[in-house]
């Protein structure tokens, strides 16, 4: 097994512990205990990034209750560095030759439905499912022993440069848990499916977001 796929299964499993454990808080109790939660939220979210590669990923994320505990969220962010497979080889293949490699981005934005399993407990597991898209730049760069820039003596071919909007898929889980007054802290884990034309790629998030209910 891969660091990539050990990373991505520990925080899976943390997530899925969060959940399972705040579920049976609530169910443990009562109504007469809960307090309505304020019905919008937005916070500011980091992620570590798994896949072909790991990176990191920043964003925010705001929602708002629109049908019964369903939210209506709209989310985007950056990450810093993602590659489909055929994409990861090719710029590898000549990174090991000439010594350094800067990543490639993707810039996304998906909006959709957050749905809380409970609002009886202190914490609060939800899931969460969307749509939008996706703008992924193959900004692949090498530099040789000089420092200069490999494109001033080579072009790089398709494979390796440009940029392409594709539609994506986000799914997800976490735990939202009020740590004081309407502050929250958000354990979360997503996944994203970018429909690219010439090869679509999957994108593992598993990081923390910090943000205030209203």
């Amino acid at each position: 097994m891969t660091i990539v796929k050990k990373h991505g299964a520990v925080a899976v499993a943390v997530t899925l512990i969060l959940c399972a454990g705040a579920a049976t808080a609530s169910a443990q109790a009562t109504p007469a205990q809960s307090t309505p939660a304020p019905p919008g939220y937005v916070e500011l979210v980091a992620n570590s990034t798994f896949g072909n590669v790991t990176s990191q990923a920043y964003g925010g994320e705001i929602g708002y209750r629109v049908w019964n505990e369903a939210q209506l969220y709209v989310e985007g962010g950056v990450v810093r560095n993602a590659a489909t497979s055929s994409l990861d080889t090719a710029a590898q293949a000549i990174a090991a030759a000439l010594g350094q490699l800067q990543p490639s981005a993707v810039t996304y934005f998906s909006a959709g439905i957050r749905l809380p399993l409970s609002t009886h407990a202190k914490v609060t597991p939800y899931v969460i499912a969307g749509f939008g898209l996706a703008k992924v730049k193959k900004d692949v760069a090498f530099q040789i022993a000089s420092s200069e820039p490999i494109t001033q003596y080579v072009t790089l071919g398709e494979d390796l440069t440009g940029s392409q909007n594709s539609p994506l898929l986000n799914v997800g889980a976490g735990v939202a848990w009020p740590v004081w007054q309407r502050m929250v802290i958000d354990f979360q884990f997503r996944v994203m499916r970018v429909f690219a034309e010439d090869e679509g790629m999957n994108i593992g998030r598993g990081g923390v977001g910090v943000g205030f209910r209203f």
